[in-house]
């Protein structure tokens, strides 16, 4: 399975992008979780997910406006840093 880059920014199928923050891991399940944050303004601030939903492919669906196959897609054309 691939794994989440961390320090790099992620677009979501419906069109935000998130900035990867950090991999965790599940207490209890050592299960890889995604810490991520909005490149937008937010109330929620810092999100959690598990690394395999992350990266899960996705079913067609009329709010998958960008037209990607998985849920959440690296933005290699991004290079800001956001770790500051």
């Amino acid at each position: 399975m691939e794994q989440v880059q961390i320090g790099k920014v992620y677009r979501h199928f419906k069109g935000n992008y998130y900035f990867v923050e950090n991999v965790a891991y599940d207490s209890e399940t050592k299960e890889r979780m995604v810490v991520y944050k909005p490149l937008y303004d937010r109330k929620e601030k810092i999100w959690v997910r598990p690394e395999k939903m992350f990266l899960e492919q996705i079913p067609e669906r009329p709010d998958n406006i960008t037209g990607q196959k998985t849920r959440f897609e690296l933005a290699e054309n991004l290079s800001k840093n956001y770790m500051k």
